[in-house]
């Protein structure tokens, strides 16, 4: 009786499975082209000037022509420590954390809409969470991130500000100084001085917004997580307070919110 023998399939099983492999490869790296990973933007975008867009928006809103000098290290790190400032805060969820990225932020004096200190908490509120205890936990974490970014930001503001009042005095001594150069320096030194006003007019607001979170969130859901809450925006709000160093208003009178 002849033996029986079945065709051995493996070379095409190696093949299909070669094919599926290479499908999947190439589905991750056109993938991971959209953006990067959790969230963060793509390292292509990143680039030590990449915040410089905060001081010509800063002056382009008030009408003021934005300086072509180069950033010094203290002017960039100044744009770098605003940006997490001025961003909004809001708790994301992690759909939207998966899919955000980087963003430009219109100044408040570009901004026709009235500050609406009851968006941070509303959305706060309304985002599922698995207890209630999340929220507070949420509200506190924004609140104490504001806390560590504000003295590395002032920080820099004073060398900013003490740099621009030296380049002031420096005007009216240097010799041959065209009209394009005098017009950058001024507009460099209102420049600081705006970026720094907009951080504090966040700062103002984003106080005026955590306390109506917790107002709320005791309302709806007491805790006793509240008493840390309440002391952390306490803290922020008497750090905002008193600034430790306060920059020359470029545009008059800086901008206040209304609790």
């Amino acid at each position: 009786m002849p033996e029986t023998c079945f065709p051995i399939r493996t070379r095409r099983r190696l093949r299909s499975s070669s094919a599926l492999l290479t499908l999947l490869l190439t589905s991750t790296a056109l993938g991971g082209c959209s953006g990067g990973d959790f969230g963060r933007t793509r390292q292509d975008f990143l680039n030590d000037d990449m915040h410089r867009w905060i001081g010509g928006e800063a002056t382009g809103s008030i009408g003021v022509r934005a300086s072509q000098f180069q950033l010094t290290d203290y002017e960039r790190a100044l744009r770098d420590q605003a940006y997490p400032l001025i961003e909004p805060p809001h708790s994301r969820p992690a759909w939207r954390s998966v899919f955000g990225d980087y963003l430009p932020i219109s100044s408040p004096w570009r901004q026709s809409v009235a500050f609406d200190r009851t968006a941070y908490g509303r959305q706060l509120i309304d985002e599922p969470h698995r207890s209630h205890s999340s929220r507070y936990a949420q509200l506190i974490e924004d609140v104490r991130n504001d806390i560590t970014r504000f003295e590395p930001f002032y920080a820099t503001a004073i060398h900013v500000i003490d740099l621009d009042r030296k380049r002031d005095a420096a005007l009216a001594h240097l010799s041959g100084l065209s009209p394009r150069e005098h017009a950058d320096a001024v507009a460099r030194m209102q420049e600081n001085s705006v970026i720094v006003q907009w951080v504090h007019q966040c700062l103002e607001q984003r106080v005026s917004s955590y306390r109506w979170a917790l107002e709320r969130l005791v309302l709806q859901t007491p805790d006793n997580m509240a008493a840390d809450a309440d002391r952390l925006i306490g803290e922020l709000a008497a750090q905002t307070a008193n600034p430790p160093v306060a920059a020359r208003p470029a545009v008059g009178q800086p901008l206040s919110v209304r609790s």
